[in-house]
């Protein structure tokens, strides 16, 4: 019989950039995206600052110095009654470590953490295509259908010419 992997869960706070990188690389990959995760990371500086945010919830999982999983979450303060909700932002494991808990491991450490914070819910969406993470997140709580749009901002072209002034 296999020997189950152990794993660590950690939340990373400021002082911990070097392990968020290491997390964009394992998101890049799992989502099939390296260019997206990996082409223009922050800096140090700005995933320092960005780890030190309340509202901020980054989660890895570790074998031993390596991060072979992770989940980014954002707290949203409720306007409607005194209660906090957590929205899971992404959240993959990589490739070698899947089916062996880590994704449930994630999970249950952002519910310690939501359970500090007084959350109300968690929730998250997933692609009607990926199947694991439907059959994930469905061992671990109840399923709302709801519809996703993305409302852009600016047009491409106009991104475009704000990312060139910016250099």
């Amino acid at each position: 019989m296999a020997k189950r992997q152990r794993y660590e869960y950690l939340q990373l706070r400021r002082g911990d950039a070097r392990l968020f990188i290491d997390l964009l690389r394992v998101f890049g990959d799992a989502f099939g995206e390296p260019e997206t995760y990996g082409q223009a990371v922050p800096s140090v500086t700005y995933l320092n600052r960005l780890l030190g945010k309340g509202h901020f919830i980054a989660v890895v999982a570790m074998r031993g110095e390596v991060v072979v999983g992770g989940l980014v979450a954002y707290q949203l303060d409720k306007f409607e009654q005194e209660r906090r909700e957590i929205y899971i932002y992404d959240l993959a494991v990589a490739e070698a470590h899947r089916r062996r808990g880590v994704a449930t491991g994630l999970i249950s450490k952002l519910k310690e953490i939501s359970a500090e914070r007084d959350v109300y819910v968690i929730f998250v969406q997933a692609d009607l295509e990926d199947a694991p993470a439907i059959a994930l997140y469905q061992s671990l709580g109840c399923q709302e259908t709801a519809h996703h749009f993305d409302i852009e901002v600016l047009s491409p072209e106009v991104r475009r010419g704000r990312s060139q002034t910016r250099r």
